[in-house]
Parts: C-alpha cells; sequence; structure tokens
C-alpha cells in the first residue's frame, strides 16, 4: 500500500478507510495498540493513526455474534459493541450469554 502526500490542502478523511480483519483478541489488541499510538481511538472499533487515516480493527467473531440466529443475543452483540472503542472478544460473549 502507497500513498502520495498531497500536502496540508489534502488531508485524510473518514471518506477513505481500511479495515483489519482480526482472528482473535491478541490480533486486535496488536494492530489497535500500534494504530492508536500518536493517534486516536474512536468507538466500534475505529481508530484513527498518526497520520489522520481512519482504520477499523475488527475481530472476525464479532460478525458470528452480531449475526446470531437468536434475535436477542445478536442486539446484545450490537449493543455491547456501541459501547466500546477498541472491541473485546470477551465482552461480545459475555453480554450474548447474559441474555
Amino acid at each position: 500500500m502507497g500513498g502520495i502526500n498531497g500536502g496540508p490542502q489534502f488531508p485524510f478523511s473518514e471518506a477513505v478507510s481500511f479495515a483489519i480483519s482480526c482472528k482473535d483478541q491478541d490480533e486486535v489488541d496488536y494492530y489497535w495498540n500500534r494504530l492508536t499510538d500518536g493517534g486516536e481511538e474512536s468507538q466500534c472499533g475505529w481508530c484513527k493513526d498518526r497520520f489522520g487515516l481512519s482504520w477499523q480493527v475488527v475481530p472476525d467473531r464479532l460478525y458470528d455474534l452480531v449475526s446470531h440466529p437468536d434475535p436477542a443475543c445478536a442486539t446484545a452483540a450490537t449493543e455491547a459493541m456501541y459501547g466500546m472503542r477498541k472491541i473485546v472478544i470477551a465482552d461480545l460473549e459475555n453480554a450474548v450469554t447474559a441474555v
């Protein structure tokens, strides 16, 4: 991946972003920690790196839980995600098992 420095008149915006699919929490933590070092956290797995480029760091397990066949479980996972900055798989699973 490469980019061209167009100067300060062409800053990054949320119109361009990248998603990273992660197999487990270790991968989520790895990418999250590196991208937010000098950057900033947002919500629902979104962050900006030190250059202002937007990223979403998403564990594969999130997709399983928010599309759970039981609508109540899917809703619980979705609502839990809404309260997160970095996605924490254990917290999602706890929300689903509490239903």
